[in-house]
């Protein structure tokens, strides 16, 4: 996809503070550290738009990323970081459902996980929670340049029975080092516009 407009519209903890413009929106959910930004800057073709950590637990707000003014990706807190208090994890659950649960124009979700370890049971509960609300979902397993090719099955194999992947929902092996991945996941991310 050619990139002609980018910004980074709001950063929001509460529904009062969504855009009111009715674009369409998807979502990118994950552990802390899975790779939410670096697939972010990988699609929107540029180095430091969202902001990469190495401190898991940084993104505490939904933040809203408008491209070519016709659709925002939503960044979306981390789940499962340990060093983030009990009361913030809750607050952080509280505003995911939230979004995730009344965002009527949400058009789908991409889950995160990272592929070089089996989906963990905070990335099955996110799935189920997200197929329990009928979200169309794409798996996205990051980090692909750390796994040696002749693995790359055993990946698919891995994730696709630790989630217990449906028929309807795709999974999309992915790297942000070099780029593999990155048009897949854009055709999804388009099909699901579109369809709006």
């Amino acid at each position: 996809m050619q990139i002609k407009n980018l910004k980074m519209d709001i950063s929001a903890v509460s529904a009062q503070q969504y855009p009111t413009d009715n674009l369409a929106e998807i979502a990118l959910l994950g552990r802390s550290n899975v790779g939410k930004s670096s697939l972010i800057n990988t699609l929107v073709q540029r180095k430091k738009f969202a902001r990469t950590s190495s401190t898991p637990g940084k993104t505490q707000t939904l933040n809203f990323y408008q491209v070519n003014e016709a659709f925002y990706l939503v960044d979306v807190p981390g789940y499962g970081y340990a060093r983030v208090s009990k009361q913030q994890r809750a607050q952080f659950g509280q505003m995911i459902e939230e979004y995730l649960t009344t965002r009527s124009v949400l058009q789908g979700v991409i889950i995160l996980v990272d592929g070089r370890h089996e989906p963990t049971a905070d990335d099955v509960s996110m799935y189920q929670f997200v197929r329990y609300y009928q979200l169309p979902a794409l798996i996205v397993a990051t980090k692909m340049d750390k796994v040696k090719k002749n693995q790359w099955n055993k990946t698919v194999q891995t994730v696709t029975n630790t989630l217990n992947l449906n028929s309807t929902d795709q999974l999309q092996l992915f790297s942000a080092l070099n780029k593999s991945g990155q048009s897949e996941v854009w055709h999804w991310i388009t099909t699901r516009i579109n369809n709006n």
